[in-house]
């Protein structure tokens, strides 16, 4: 190499010949380089005609600055044009009542009078008429996705038991319940002795569940007695009202074969204990009022029960909810109305 350049070199110098520099070339003799293949350009395989719009709207971009405009154009372009369907309505305007009515009664007072309260609990009889009862105000209300769970677990228990067998199992289920509310009714009536009528029920496991429950109650106002909403035109039979741990309630028993350590467990039994709170303020049948609630949830093997209080502040929040549900009844009553008359 040294040899050929000198060569050059003389030969530059010479006035009969001139050479022009060549880039320095560099040969190789590998065999691998000599025997690669030329790589294929996979964009060379793309249909240029199919994506030549697309092609021409990604360049176009290169020299003007992007605006909301040409940016919506491009997203457009890409994934096809913008669904012009309605947006749902949202949750918060559907969680206002239209017609509202107050949970509680200024005219009266949460605090016992001993000229006008009777000096045994109330028990004012349910009187069966048109007007619907807050039980089933709820159950023709419900969500979608409670329907749908209920009857995923009676298809279930009917799949296991059979016909028969749920028929039986849900009567069994009825039957200790009403055993159940009997049983307090007994042992918070000064009138009543459980001993004397059914020595068992004291061994009941729903009984021994709710036994420190019970120390907390006193003041017994009200057992299984009616209530009526005389406005708002719906009425029920509420389990108990008395004081716990010294506020006044109204206070609903609950079974269950299931753990229910927070009130979101119980479902739609908060709407039907401030639907009776509700009825009581304002039902001239009661001289006081209540702004507290108390959900005690039994357990039939006897494990300690689970008490939910629910002070004013929450009963208000769940009556808010309860009229909803009312207001809602009684649309579907008026639809069913109109649809028999046609």
């Amino acid at each position: 190499m040294k040899v050929f350049q000198t060569i050059c070199r003389q030969l530059q110098s010479s006035k009969r010949f001139f050479v022009e520099a060549a880039p320095c070339v560099v040969f190789s003799t590998s065999s691998y380089l000599r025997g690669r293949k030329k790589r294929v350009n996979p964009y060379e395989q793309v249909d240029q005609e199919k994506y030549s719009d697309l092609v021409r709207s990604v360049l176009s971009f290169r020299d003007h600055a992007r605006t909301p405009q040409t940016l919506f154009e491009e997203d457009a372009l890409l994934y096809g044009p913008v669904s012009k369907s309605k947006a749902p309505k949202q949750e918060e305007e559907a969680g206002v009542p239209q017609n509202w009515f107050p949970l509680f009664n200024p005219e009266k007072s949460i605090k016992p009078n001993p000229t006008r309260d009777p000096p045994v609990p109330l028990k004012i009889p349910l009187q069966r008429n048109s007007i619907p009862s807050v039980t089933r105000v709820l159950q023709q209300t419900m969500t979608s996705e409670q329907t749908f769970y209920l009857e995923k677990w009676r298809q279930r228990m009917i799949l296991e038991l059979g016909e028969d067998g749920f028929a039986e199992y849900t009567s069994n289920m009825f039957l200790q319940g009403k055993q159940f509310h009997g049983a307090l009714e007994s042992i918070l009536s000064p009138q009543g002795n459980l001993k004397e009528r059914d020595e068992s029920l004291l061994e009941s496991g729903y009984v021994q569940s709710v036994q420190h429950v019970l120390k907390d109650i006193s003041g017994v106002r009200a057992l299984e007695s009616a209530v009526k909403h005389e406005t708002l035109q719906y009425v029920g039979l509420l389990d108990c009202v008395a004081d716990y741990q010294g506020k006044l309630c109204v206070i609903d028993w609950k079974t269950s074969e299931k753990p229910k350590p927070f009130i979101r467990n119980t479902f739609d039994n908060p709407l039907q204990v401030v639907a009776y709170v509700g009825a009581l303020n304002h039902d001239t049948n009661y001289s006081f009022q209540v702004q507290c609630g108390l959900i005690v949830v039994a357990y039939k093997n006897g494990s300690p029960a689970h008490p939910h209080f629910m002070d004013a502040e929450l009963c208000s929040q769940y009556w808010a909810k309860w009229l909803l549900r009312l207001e809602e009844y009684t649309k579907k009553e008026k639809s069913q109305n109109i649809q028999k008359l046609d």
